[in-house]
């Protein structure tokens, strides 16, 4: 298999300049199997291309919790009090090792199947590793940010710094040499924002900063995936005649095969069968997803600051208290719906009003282009055809990283990050 060009020649220290031509990863001589970017979205990499990686028994890991306590005016409610504090996960070597922070993509927990993988992957070249929940995530959301109402980013990586910082005091006796940042999807961005404002506060002076398929523009990335969930699959006529449609399909391969066995080759391999999705089931499985990922935000938001947009702000909710009538009202919210009712409102009373492409240009990469054009300890990977790329986010992305941009061209949206060739190259990056 071709090598792909060495990232210390290519980012050893230097300053790059921005015209210069990215890295475009050749279709002919890339492995990757899956052209499809729905495909390689849902099933990520077939297990035989894939690295090898230390398993758990033999990671020093363990689980820790911050008492955060963000001050906010409303006492939390019953149902969420068991995530006062924000949990983390650590994996440290049995010696001095520079220390990786990496932040989970969309509404994902710490210990998210990703973030695992990612995990692994830099534990295994002998790194400490901190994984943390997104700031789109209810246990974040609920424990570590102070206005709880995730979207403004660089609300966001204040949040995000802060729990950094918490993590560094907490594991004062940890033999670090370095500090590294890494974030997949909306993790990315935050990462970006977080590196940012670290140049400021110099509380880490990050060597190096991934960002792995991020959103450019997110207020373009949140119309595409919510577009995707609006899909016609012909013969359907609502969501769960949809699902029954799904598990139908399983129902009828599992039958095949005779016996189930649920685990991360599943899509891959139903797609070699006579039950493959189609296109558009795939894509309304993938809006399904995320779509669930909008409520979950737009619910927890509204219960934490009593909008009373989903809950009634004075309704009592406990731990047995029946949330069914709320979920379902939360699954009518898609991301443009969050945006309209909880953001936007909040970010207007904290600026005095302001357009809504005002509040687009704030929270996207844009906002960060002369800071990320001149630093080149800061590397994006992406695919060419990303699920969640808008117009102009790859021609911003050249013209901003030059050849610190890797363009792969096939992947989908993080489903190639497994793959192997992939991997070397994230650990050429951050080895310097």
């Amino acid at each position: 298999m071709p090598r792909l060009p060495a990232f210390a020649a290519l980012l050893g220290g230097l300053l790059f300049c921005s015209s210069a031509p990215a890295v475009d990863i050749d279709p002919a001589s890339y492995g990757f199997p899956l052209h499809n970017p729905f495909e390689a979205t849902i099933a990520t990499t077939p297990p035989e291309l894939r690295p090898a990686l230390p398993p758990d028994s033999e990671i020093d890991q363990r689980d820790y919790s911050l008492s955060l306590r963000p001050e906010r005016p409303f006492a939390l409610p019953g149902n969420l009090r068991q995530v006062r504090d924000l949990r983390y996960r650590l994996a440290r070597q049995a010696h001095a090792a520079p220390l990786i922070f990496v932040i989970s993509g969309t509404g994902a927990h710490y210990a998210s199947s990703l973030t695992e993988y990612l995990k692994r992957l830099f534990y295994g070249a002998g790194f400490h590793v901190v994984q943390l929940s997104s700031p789109t995530s209810y246990d974040f959301m609920t424990a570590a940010s102070r206005a709880a109402t995730p979207g403004l980013s660089r609300e966001d990586a204040d949040d995000l710094y802060r729990v950094m910082e918490a993590v560094r005091a907490q594991q004062a006796d940890l033999p670090v040499t370095a500090y590294h940042l890494a974030g997949y999807s909306l993790g990315a961005l935050h990462a970006a924002f977080v590196s940012q404002l670290d140049e400021s506060r110099r509380g880490f002076g990050f060597k190096r900063v991934l960002l792995l398929n991020p959103p450019v523009n997110p207020y373009n990335s949140v119309r595409n995936l919510d577009r995707l969930v609006q899909t016609e699959v012909p013969g359907i006529t609502g969501d769960l005649t949809f699902y029954e449609l799904i598990l139908g399909k399983l129902t009828r391969y599992f039958q095949r095969r005779g016996y189930i066995d649920l685990n991360e080759a599943l899509l891959y391999d139903l797609q070699q069968s006579k039950e493959r999705l189609t296109d558009e089931e795939m894509a309304m499985l993938i809006g399904s997803v995320f779509r669930f990922a909008a409520a979950d935000i737009a619910y927890t938001s509204d219960l934490l600051n009593r909008r009373g947009l989903i809950t009634p702000p004075n309704y009592p909710v406990e731990e047995d208290t029946p949330l069914a009538p709320f979920f379902i009202r939360a699954l009518q919210c898609n991301f443009g719906c969050y945006l309209n009712e909880q953001l936007i409102p909040q970010w207007r009373l904290r600026h005095n009003g302001g357009s809504l492409s005002q509040l687009i240009g704030q929270i996207s990469l844009q906002a960060l282009q002369d800071y990320l054009a001149g630093s080149g300890k800061i590397a994006v990977m992406h695919n060419a055809d990303d699920l969640i790329l808008g117009p102009g986010d790859l021609a911003f992305l050249r013209r901003t990283f030059g050849e610190r941009l890797t363009l792969y061209p096939f992947g989908g949206h993080c489903g190639n990050l497994n793959y192997r060739v992939n991997s070397q190259a994230m650990l050429e990056f951050l080895r310097d």
